[in-house]
């Protein structure tokens, strides 16, 4: 049976690509060639992967935009929520993973114009959000890539690819409607609150070796602040978001 398309919120207005494109590199060549707008979402015809991309042109120094990858994380996991059994409880990896039950179901991308309008605002923003739905290469054994998972997986077995994308649509608009109004600090709580190893031991894996420590929290550009150990020196250290950001789907990471 055909999985029908989906239906969007006044305010979004949905661009279905092949299977084979990536939503988020399309969205962002469409935005930077002045062909897509604030509220353009390019979704994925794919029914194994939901995958969408939404443009948005937020009134805000770049500096402030990098909140839009924690906003989308925060109205994925209540979009989720509101469709799956109770038990798919979903948790964040900094800066850009979706886990369930420790292991990987999704991610998510930004990037920004690195022209500014006359207020300082990048002219565009893309963000994108990827969940595995299908289970890995067909049916396997529970346990079998204890790295890596699927909505399936985890018991949501009655969902579709059109009911996902309808529901990340809506609570994207729900939380960025709420960001306009109440600012970042509605959005920082909610992430803190189901981010793996918040306020306990952490270890970020960086290109000079694993960085372990407490994880205090993140600033105000979204990076994860540190504290060592006192074997490592006890000293405060920042991990930057955009050195750990991945610009690649969540099949290439797979892969």
């Amino acid at each position: 049976m055909l999985t029908p398309d989906p239906t969007f919120p006044p305010l979004l207005t949905g661009h279905a690509v092949p299977a084979s494109e990536d939503v988020f590199q399309t969205a962002c060549d469409g935005a930077s060639a002045g062909r897509l707008s604030a509220g353009d979402l390019i979704w994925s015809r794919r029914t194994d992967v939901v995958s969408l991309a939404v443009v948005l042109e937020p009134d805000v120094s770049p500096e402030r935009g990098v909140e839009m990858l924690f906003l989308a994380m925060v109205a994925a996991n209540d979009a989720l929520g509101a469709i799956t059994p109770p038990e798919t409880a979903l948790t964040f990896l900094w800066p850009d993973v979706f886990k369930v039950n420790g292991a990987k179901v999704g991610t998510v991308r930004l990037a920004m114009s690195d022209q500014l309008d006359g207020e300082g605002a990048p002219l565009w923003l893309t963000v994108a959000l990827d969940f595995r739905l299908a289970p890995l290469d067909g049916p396997l054994e529970p346990g079998e890539t204890p790295d890596r998972t699927s909505l399936i997986d985890e018991g949501a077995v009655d969902l579709d690819r059109t009911q996902v994308i309808e529901s990340l649509s809506r609570h994207l608009l729900t939380w960025i409607h709420s960001w306009g109004v109440d600012g970042f600090a509605p959005v920082l709580e909610n992430w803190l609150f189901r981010a793996e190893g918040y306020r306990g031991p952490h270890a970020v894996e960086t290109p000079g070796g694993t960085v372990a420590g407490t994880f205090l929290g993140l600033d105000e550009a979204g990076n994860l602040l540190l504290k060592r150990d006192a074997s490592a020196g006890g000293d405060s250290v920042s991990l930057k978001l955009y050195e750990h950001l991945s610009s690649h789907s969540l099949e290439a990471s797979e892969a």
